[in-house]
């Protein structure tokens, strides 16, 4: 039952999906400006109970821009024509400020697009504002000393997740049809699960490279989220392409996306291998995760796929990426001392720590890092010479408090830092391969629970392929919140 303690009704939404209403705003079929104005009608009642969308243009510029889209001419019309968007709060949009969630830089309006905006813009998006991040991007919970806290629409004492936790709630509550975000330790991954939406992390140089360094221990990449796979593979068509500036860019082109339309086709004499592990074989998960994933499991295994319960070989991986996130965190501190006076009193202290753990290390353990990292690709690799896919939670936790900056215990184990408790997510970024999060179930308390599949090097689009198969056979993104 819809919430109508508003004085208007709030209207249902006029588009089913995404790759549709795409395709009738590319053919003329509806008009932007209709599409625009639902949408501010949504966002007006809805985003101050989540607060998801931050920094969101005034309506009346959103309305012009969408009636001047209306006027171009259908030959000159791109993928996403028309479509509005709000960038996560560390994407670069002329016009727009881009906080990081920190104070100091609440009112940093941006006099160019980044790269990875541009393309979307030239793709015919109409940029609308943010969607709201942890300070920096860091920590899986969505709160911020500039805008406050993202809720959970499932349940508004929960955390949405994070770093992209504005952008998974803003889908969730159909606000808007199509988010981006990124992902080191899981924030595309995290939110999407905590939110019953898609997040996808494509293999590192499949997108555009956003912030942070561009070779030695790259973690972060930018990908789509979505309510389905086929909307996430339409937005992944428009992220991917070649990039001449970025040095690990694989520049397959986007279009070759578009297969992921239709779901991976199941062989009786070759069959789907599916190697499940609902742990990766020490990590502590909460009982009601484990039940979703091996739930899951059994559906593959009802499809026709061959199940193994077996756990990849990531020895040394928290180790390598707590070492090479701080590496990075050790550039922002740099950044922070030249710009802003007394940084620190405006930080949190989880993003100190982990600055100061980056300034303090050695360069014995930055080069262990690139070893054990080296070492996890290559045992990795033959690991999915025997398997297609593999299975495993996307959190740790369903859906936590939000008055809980982070989950310090899990099933009796207590946890060393505010990273830890996404260790099933970090530890797969170490493999740099392609991961996904699709809605896997929900908890007897309504909350629900992504899983998590990663495929093959490289192997992005059978990813893509096999997640679209898993999700026709549940359907689980139809289980919308309540209220919105």
């Amino acid at each position: 039952m819809k919430d109508t303690s508003n004085s208007l009704e709030l209207p249902d939404p006029i588009w089913t999906d995404a790759l549709t209403i795409c395709e009738d705003l590319r053919a003329g079929n509806v008009s932007a400006e209709d599409l625009m104005t639902n949408i501010y009608q949504r966002i007006n009642q809805i985003n101050p109970k989540v607060n998801a969308i931050v920094n969101l243009l005034p309506e009346k510029e959103a309305i012009e821009l969408a009636r001047h889209a209306d006027s171009v001419p259908l030959s000159e019309r791109g993928v996403l024509h028309g479509l509005p968007m709000a960038m996560k709060d560390s994407v670069a949009i002329k016009g727009f400020a881009t906080t990081l969630g920190f104070q100091p830089f609440a009112e940093r309006i941006e006099t160019q697009d980044s790269p990875f905006a541009e393309r979307m813009r030239k793709a015919g998006v109409i940029f609308i504002g943010h969607t709201n991040m942890p300070e920096f991007g860091l920590g899986s919970n969505t709160f911020n000393s500039v805008f406050g806290a993202t809720h959970n629409p499932y349940d508004l004492n929960k955390t949405a997740g994070g770093s992209s936790g504005g952008a998974a709630v803003a889908l969730a509550t159909d606000m808007l049809p199509l988010a981006d975000g990124s992902d080191m330790g899981g924030s595309l991954r995290n939110p999407a699960s905590f939110c019953n939406v898609v997040g996808f992390r494509p293999s590192i140089g499949r997108t555009q490279k956003n912030l942070g360094a561009a070779w030695y221990g790259r973690l972060v990449t930018t990908g789509p989220m979505a309510k389905t796979v086929k909307d996430t593979a339409l937005l992944m068509s428009v992220m991917s392409g070649s990039d001449i500036s970025d040095p690990l860019n694989l520049s397959d082109s986007g279009e070759d996306f578009m297969a992921a339309l239709t779901p991976y086709e199941l062989n009786k004499d070759n069959p789907l291998k599916v190697a499940v592990s609902p742990s990766l074989g020490e990590l502590p998960i909460d009982g009601k995760v484990v039940d979703i994933i091996h739930a899951a499991g059994q559906t593959f295994k009802k499809l026709g796929a061959e199940i193994t319960y077996a756990d990849p070989p990531l020895k040394g991986a928290m180790e390598a990426f707590q070492i090479q996130r701080a590496v990075g965190l050790r550039g922002l501190g740099k950044m922070l001392d030249q710009s802003v006076d007394d940084w620190r009193k405006y930080a949190k202290e989880t993003v100190i720590w982990n600055i100061e753990k980056g300034q303090s290390l050695s360069i014995d353990e930055m080069i262990k890092a690139e070893i054990i990292r080296t070492n996890i690709y290559a045992d990795i690799a033959s690991f999915f010479q025997e398997y297609d896919v593999l299975l495993l939670p996307s959190a740790q936790v369903p859906p936590f408090d939000l008055s809980k900056e982070w989950v310090e215990e899990i099933e009796g184990t207590k946890l060393d830092t505010y990273i830890d408790w996404m260790a099933v997510c970090c530890m797969i970024t170490v493999t740099g391969l392609p991961a996904i999060s699709v809605p896997g179930g929900f908890t007897k308390e309504g909350l629900p629970v992504g899983i998590q599949l990663v495929g093959k090097p490289r192997g992005d689009i059978e990813l893509l392929k096999i997640a679209h198969l898993f999700e026709t056979k549940t359907n689980f993104y139809k289980m919308k919140p309540s209220d919105f």
